[in-house]
């Protein structure tokens, strides 16, 4: 909850995305701390579901900084309509991370409040359901505000004037732009097919 709080506040894409990993990693903890099988399953999934949808999270901002020298997410207006294969997939992963079909993510929130629920845990439950809200809360606005906001020095530029900053258009090169649509794409595959991972976290459980 904490972290989630804090990533609310950063307009550094690399920093809420930081306080983002501290409040996911979490889940993997509060997963096996249930001791019932459905939420050690949950948590255990999770270790694969944050990884390959965080690791497409810092790929699309290290794309977005090398195409377009953009760290704040207030400067990213209208981002996502020139670089729409790379937004697209931040958008993906950040679904993810807040836990909606059929992105990996869900399937590992799910596992954890049926496991709360089993618990006997509605605290938890509802500690859960909080953080998922706190997650769309500081994911949501970077893919709206890419996507729908208004790109950055767009007034200058309407207004005529002389020393509008210059904007790069196109995606980011190749090189950086197949590997976070092949994690982006793992993401997905994992939400959709999630027993190929969870036969490894039934081996551990008793």
């Amino acid at each position: 909850m904490v972290g989630s709080i804090v990533a609310l506040s950063k307009d550094n894409l690399k920093a809420r995305l930081a306080y983002s990993t501290v409040s996911q990693l979490s889940y993997v903890i509060l997963g096996v701390a249930l001791l019932n099988p459905t939420g050690v399953s949950g948590g255990l999934f999770h270790i694969a579901a944050h990884a390959f949808s965080k690791i497409t999270l810092f790929f699309c901002a290290g794309a977005i900084y090398v195409t377009t020298h953009k760290k704040d997410i207030s400067e990213m207006g209208g981002l996502g309509r020139q670089m729409p294969w790379t937004f697209g997939a931040f958008a993906l992963a950040a679904l993810s991370m807040i836990g909606v079909p059929p992105v990996a993510g869900f399937t590992s929130k799910l596992y954890l409040l049926v496991g709360s629920l089993d618990a006997g845990s509605i605290g938890i439950l509802l500690v859960l359901i909080a953080s998922a809200l706190l997650n769309a809360a500081y994911f949501a606005p970077v893919v709206y505000h890419a996507f729908f906001g208004q790109p950055a020095g767009a007034d200058a530029v309407a207004h005529g004037a002389a020393h509008a900053p210059a904007v790069r258009t196109g995606e980011a090169p190749l090189a950086m732009l197949i590997p976070l649509c092949l994690t982006a794409a793992i993401s997905v595959a994992l939400g959709l097919y999630p027993d190929f991972f969870m036969q490894f976290a039934s081996a551990v459980l008793p």
